[in-house]
């Protein structure tokens, strides 16, 4: 196709800072609507932007401009993830609206960090922002992207740090002849070597990215949701955000939770009526990263995928109405998509949670003995008796072994360690309660919120909880559908954490997001409760000291129980659906 592109135009922010950006558009003359795409991750790599396909777009009739963020790659000034991208989103914004090849409509597209981008510009109100189309992010940078249940998501966070963003200041510097090939190939050590980074304690012991990306001791000395965390929070400006928004997610996406809470959170707060009405929510069986809906382990079939369900034409549908104005039936589509897995298709509803959800009570029982799948953990709908709690040890040094899930761990793009596993390996330990129900004589349809209400009791002043919802097949087949964790201390509050007293039993909500599977017949339904989920989650160290500043001589074990009794009644809540 024919186009006319300008490579690293000079775009002088608002403080004089220049920010380098690429410009793609039809090589024929005229004013075309824009879209704009800003990432850290350098706008030289390949054209195809996070689940969006420039070229397609620009011979579509758009013009297309790919910025990279402040401090990173040909850009000027000094990277601080999330600090900078309000006030420079909607600089770029108004400049890529005032040149003479745009019609002064702007929408904004991207995923991950590019969809972060996205959120903080719009919380300015840019005058020429029509609307955006963020793609696996978030509402904060707090739970969900460098927490989540006040757990540190140390497998993302560092692996993140070390090769998407530390490599990429490493290279620039060398560019500038303010670093050395021995710094370098200290970094591809560290990368290669992630896997042993993880159990380096105490967690503020990673000199290369104090240089590299300082930011990330930032996060650590944060462990709560205060200021720091606010200042840069999308969820705390929803009534700024003028808007649509078109919201895509994965249920195996770690930012799952934060693409809910947008969609929800902008159709209460949005702040106009057109953001309130024109919010869209789509989910796929998608992880932060593999995007065919192919994993080693299970396929969703050929029409599961972002490219075999053309979210690009879904987006430029949705840019045809509110760029061009073109009438292209958006505004009669059901505001929810969703990919359901078991019968694996996609689905049209009217809205989320689904209208007729009927929330399920799942009791634990047992006889005092769930340790391992093999035990006597079960799930029913009956209400529990005066049941024995059940026991493990949790040892930080031998933490539960990450399988699977909502994960962001090497080996990303492939899926390695991420999306539907089997558990049946992690199933086999004694720190792991297995609850299972009896197999289903009807299938069960599961769409929407997941929730435990665990009622635990420690030996120590703070540990962790983690809770697995499970689809076990006949033959045995233990895949992960969904997970969550809650750090003991922040049971009441992300911002006011409380320590426990050893001994007494505390009801605990552990959020476990989301999922949308069918239960086929002959399935059992189970749920996996233990202390550690690891690297995923860093490892409490079960002190109620600072966890990030606890070195390995600090680790102390923990005696943690479950209870499950007519006081004290455990559940997994579900979110079933009869049609």
């Amino acid at each position: 196709m024919d186009l006319h592109i300008e490579k690293s135009v000079q775009v002088a922010m608002r403080d004089g800072v220049r920010l380098a950006t690429d410009v793609y558009r039809p090589a024929e003359e005229g004013r075309f609507p824009t879209i704009v795409s800003r990432l850290p991750y350098d706008k030289e790599l390949p054209i195809v932007s996070f689940s969006f396909d420039t070229l397609r777009a620009v011979q579509a009739g758009y013009v297309v401009v790919v910025q990279d963020c402040r401090g990173r790659y040909a850009s000027q000034g000094d990277f601080t993830a999330f600090v900078d991208e309000a006030a420079d989103g909607a600089d770029a914004i108004a400049w890529a609206a005032a040149q003479p090849w745009s019609t002064g409509a702007v929408g904004m597209v991207g995923g991950s960090y590019f969809g972060a981008t996205q959120w903080l510009a719009a919380t300015q109100a840019p005058a020429a922002l029509r609307a955006i189309a963020p793609f696996v992010t978030t509402d904060q940078y707090y739970e969900s992207w460098a927490y989540q249940g006040g757990a540190f998501q140390l497998g993302f966070n560092l692996h993140w740090c070390l090769l998407s963003l530390g490599l990429g200041e490493l290279l620039r510097r060398l560019g500038a002849g303010t670093a050395t090939p021995e710094q370098f190939a200290e970094l591809v050590v560290a990368v290669d070597g992630n896997d042993e980074l993880y159990r380096r304690l105490p967690l503020t012991d990673m000199p290369l990215l104090d240089e590299l990306a300082p930011y990330y001791q930032d996060w650590l000395a944060h462990p709560c949701y205060d200021g720091y965390w606010q200042a840069t929070a999308p969820r705390e400006s929803y009534d700024q955000i003028v808007v649509p928004a078109l919201n895509m997610g994965g249920w195996y996406d770690l930012f799952l939770k934060g693409t809910i809470a947008n969609y929800l959170g902008m159709k209460e707060h949005g702040g106009s009526e057109q953001a309130r009405r024109q919010q869209r929510l789509v989910i796929g069986p998608w992880a932060h990263g593999p995007l065919a809906g192919w994993f080693p382990e299970r396929s969703y079939g050929l029409m599961s995928g972002t490219d075999a369900s053309d979210i690009t034409g879904l987006q430029l549908r949705w840019f045809d109405q509110l760029l061009k104005g073109e009438e292209t039936g958006v505004e009669g589509d059901k505001p929810v998509r969703l990919f359901v897995m078991g019968v694996d298709e996609w689905r049209d509803e009217d809205d989320w949670p689904l209208p007729d959800t009927d929330y399920v009570d799942y009791f634990l029982h047992s006889g005092g003995h769930a340790n391992t799948a093999a035990g006597d953990g079960r799930l029913s709908v009956d209400g529990p008796a005066d049941e024995p709690e059940d026991v493990y040890l949790y040892d930080p040094r031998d933490p539960v072994p990450t399988v699977g899930g909502p994960t962001f761990l090497p080996g990303l793009f492939i899926g390695a360690n991420a999306g539907p596993r089997d558990q049946r390996d992690v199933e086999r330990r004694q720190d792991v309660l297995s609850y299972t129900s009896e197999p289903l004589a009807e299938s069960l349809t599961v769409i929407g919120p997941v929730a435990l209400v665990l009622h635990g009791s420690s030996s120590a002043p703070d540990t962790d909880f983690t809770g697995k919802l499970v689809d076990v097949w006949p033959d045995g087949r233990a895949e992960v559908l969904a997970d969550g964790i809650l750090r003991a201390r922040y049971r009441d509050s992300f911002s006011e954490p409380s320590l426990l007293e050893p001994g007494q039993v505390y009801e605990l909500r552990i959020d476990l997001v989301a999922t949308a599977n069918v239960f086929a017949v002959g399935h059992r339904i189970r749920l996996d409760v233990s202390s550690s989920n690891f690297p995923r989650f860093d490892r409490n160290t079960n002190t109620g000291a600072t966890i990030a500043t606890d070195g390995p001589d600090d680790v102390q074990q923990a005696v943690n129980r479950v209870h499950h009794t007519s006081v004290h009644p455990s559940r997994l809540v579900l979110p079933v659906i009869r049609r």
